[in-house]
């Protein structure tokens, strides 16, 4: 017959049914252990802590409840569990708080239930409900009470199968979420090469489509997301990389035929000209030779201290500089140590310095944001998000090469940015920042008014 002394709680606890069959089970676990070869009801206290930690979401333990376990398994001077036999531990309070690093006793009592609940553990209350243990004559303990052990070690088959499934399911997120990444990252490049082989500017329509649809894919790829949620979105991605694939390959067939029709042509008639007029002008096929023998660091120079002043007072970003791209307050200390013959050799007039933070371009500029793959956080994300729509706007590379001269390239990526939020009323960007690029030159071009009127709309 089963013992049934002590199976009820001390106190004020109620009597369960569930509290009953835990008793029942823990008595068919140690009768099974008779019959079958495989099992032993032993196992090692700190690979099972461990296998536990693993699969705590199967058995919905926060870390806490695992952290006051630890502590309970400290107090079994043995490493090895056996579940064949009791194995009582019974800590006070005050010292159980103190292997926990101080945790209260309401807080205690209430992890020791969810273990309780869970089947890690048995209340062996005493009549008084403390916890002691009766020693023999020889020092032997001949009786305890406290919480029994054992049926935790009872338990360590079916926990570690539940933390390796969690091992696998932990691998194959990380599978999936860096097939999303490499996904995101060809596609918008293969989305960028378009627009600078030119089919972005012939086929309008299809390419601003995919760029919106890869939008909708991109944002963070979280870490602790569910694993059907990353797959759905990895086979959207793969099933929109195919269609990119698909037209960027057919617009190069188109390319290369409408080229080779024309070297035909040109060597019929053998005019050199009408060959000149009719090539695509991109710069990759005709190899054409842009050299800036002005070329203006300041810019990196600015970021770089702009970002290290940002992170030592935790403040927001600025970019602080003059119509020519140099830092306000300072000449170009990279191209000239002296900041006077670099200014005088740009041909742009003296201006007051502007200041132009993040803040400002987001509030501003919210659309240009949307083009950020990795969001806009520093100045270097602003710049490649300019890279990315130049192209998309028609604006072709010399254009924003001069630019960056005139206006420098802080100046350059906050007209980038104005030219997105206006793209539906101004015709030709590419001949519009051009002009800008003009009055830049003369010394008569301001970023500030462009904001204002933007946050005034």
């Amino acid at each position: 017959m089963t013992d049934r002394i002590a199976t009820t709680p001390f106190g004020g606890g109620p009597f369960s049914i569930a509290l009953f069959k835990a008793h029942e089970k823990l008595e068919a676990d140690r009768a099974a252990l008779k019959t079958s070869g495989n099992r032993t009801g032993k196992t090692d206290k700190w690979q099972f802590l461990r296998a536990l930690t693993e699969a705590r979401d199967v058995y919905a333990l926060s870390d806490r409840t695992i952290a006051v376990l630890e502590a309970l398994l400290s107090f079994h001077p043995e490493k090895e569990l056996d579940g064949s036999e009791d194995i009582i531990v019974f800590p006070s309070n005050a010292e159980l708080s103190l292997r926990t690093r101080g945790m209260s006793a309401p807080t205690l009592r209430r992890h020791i239930a969810t273990l309780v609940k869970t089947g890690l553990l048995l209340r062996k209350d005493s009549a008084n409900g403390k916890r002691f243990a009766r020693k023999g004559p020889g020092g032997e303990v001949r009786d305890a009470f406290g919480f029994n052990l054992a049926p935790a070690a009872l338990m360590a088959p079916e926990v570690f199968e539940h933390a390796e499934a969690a091992r696998a399911h932990a691998a194959e997120v990380r599978k999936v979420r860096a097939e999303i990444t490499l996904h995101l990252r060809d596609i918008s490049k293969m989305i960028a090469a378009a627009y600078e082989d030119g089919q972005g500017t012939r086929s309008p329509g299809l390419w601003l489509g995919f760029t919106e649809e890869l939008r909708a894919l991109s944002g963070r790829v979280a870490r602790n997301g569910a694993l059907c949620d990353h797959k759905a979105r990895c086979e959207a991605l793969v099933t929109l990389r195919a269609r990119v694939e698909s037209a960027f390959l057919a617009g190069m067939d188109e390319a290369d035929l409408r080229d080779r029709d024309c070297e035909e042509a040109s060597a019929q008639t053998g005019d050199i000209s009408n060959l000149d007029l009719e090539m695509s002008g991109n710069d990759a096929r005709t190899e054409r030779h842009i050299q800036n023998s002005n070329k203006d660091d300041s810019f990196e120079y600015c970021l770089d201290n702009n970002e290290a002043e940002g992170r030592a007072s935790g403040g927001e970003q600025r970019a602080h500089f003059n119509h020519d791209g140099t830092e306000a307050g300072h000449g170009n200390p990279l191209a000239d140590p002296q900041g006077t013959e670099a200014h005088e050799n740009r041909g742009s007039a003296k201006a007051d310095p502007e200041q132009v933070s993040l803040g400002d371009l987001k509030r501003a500029c919210p659309s240009f944001a949307d083009y950020a793959l990795e969001g806009l956080g520093n100045w270097s994300d602003a710049r490649k998000a300019a890279e990315l729509i130049r192209p998309m706007l028609g604006i072709s590379k010399d254009a924003w090469v001069r630019a960056q001269q005139h206006m420098g390239p802080a100046g350059a990526i906050v007209t980038m940015a104005y030219l997105v939020e206006r793209a539906e009323e101004i015709k030709s960007a590419g001949g519009y920042l051009r002009a800008l690029s003009e009055k830049a030159e003369a010394g008569k071009f301001r970023l500030r008014p462009m904001l204002d009127s933007l946050l005034n709309r």
